[in-house]
């Protein structure tokens, strides 16, 4: 996914990428632990227990295996493949049509991946229908104000993965949650340095506005 590798087409379909290079995004994984395991962390902070959990956007199973999480949707083949070796059931399907039923889950996951969809609030309103009362929506991103984000920006004609992504920053995925129906929304945030200079595990914060990874959970407002 933060590949920089060049790309011929902007109007190539966002799926495409990870069709075409699948095998290359996963590797990010391996050439970048550190930052993959702070990531990671920081997901597991906010999900806490995920009871029944589905991640939407699921890529290869990156995150999804390491957090016992055993069902995704995702819509490029070539990524789901690989998530099916990690022992993840994955539905096709894309963010904003899910093709799950109403109220079924105690949580919900979207990493890295509100910035491929086509309709981010579309996708956050899915998040919330497929969510029972009470239920969790957790969403990891690259904070588009951050350092890293606006490196990407900068960089995203050049990339694969990115030409065709919206960077959202921490204040607009905190009012798309809000436009989706959720509420209480809690945050945290990690990698406070450098892509390149992340060596080990960083820490997990609560709040944002210092790390370049970003993870909000919210709440869909239970009944009554």
């Amino acid at each position: 996914m933060r590949d920089e590798l060049s790309l011929s087409a902007r109007s190539m379909p966002k799926t495409q990428p990870f069709d075409d290079f699948a095998a290359e995004y996963d590797q990010w994984f391996e050439e970048h632990a550190a930052a993959y395991e702070s990531e990671l962390k920081a997901v597991r902070t906010a999900l806490g227990d995920p009871g029944r959990c589905v991640e939407i956007g699921l890529g290869t199973g990156r995150f999804a295996a390491p957090l016992g999480i055993r069902l995704g949707v995702e819509p490029s083949p070539a990524a789901a493949k690989l998530a099916e070796e990690r022992g993840i059931e994955v539905l096709e399907g894309v963010a904003e049509s899910l093709p799950l039923d109403d109220a079924a889950f105690d949580s919900a996951l979207m990493v890295t991946a509100i910035c491929f969809v086509d309709d981010a609030e579309l996708a956050l309103r899915e998040m919330h229908r497929v969510l029972r009362p009470g239920g969790r929506a957790v969403v990891g991103f690259i904070d588009g104000d951050s350092s890293l984000g606006c490196e990407y920006r900068q960089r995203a004609v050049q990339s694969r993965f990115y030409a065709a992504a919206t960077f959202f920053s921490a204040a607009e995925v905190q009012k798309l949650l809000t436009l989706a129906g959720f509420t209480r929304i809690e945050c945290w945030q990690t990698l406070f340095r450098p892509l390149g200079e992340v060596s080990r595990e960083e820490e997990v914060r609560p709040g944002c506005g210092d790390g370049s990874f970003v993870v909000m959970r919210a709440l869909k407002r239970k009944r009554g």
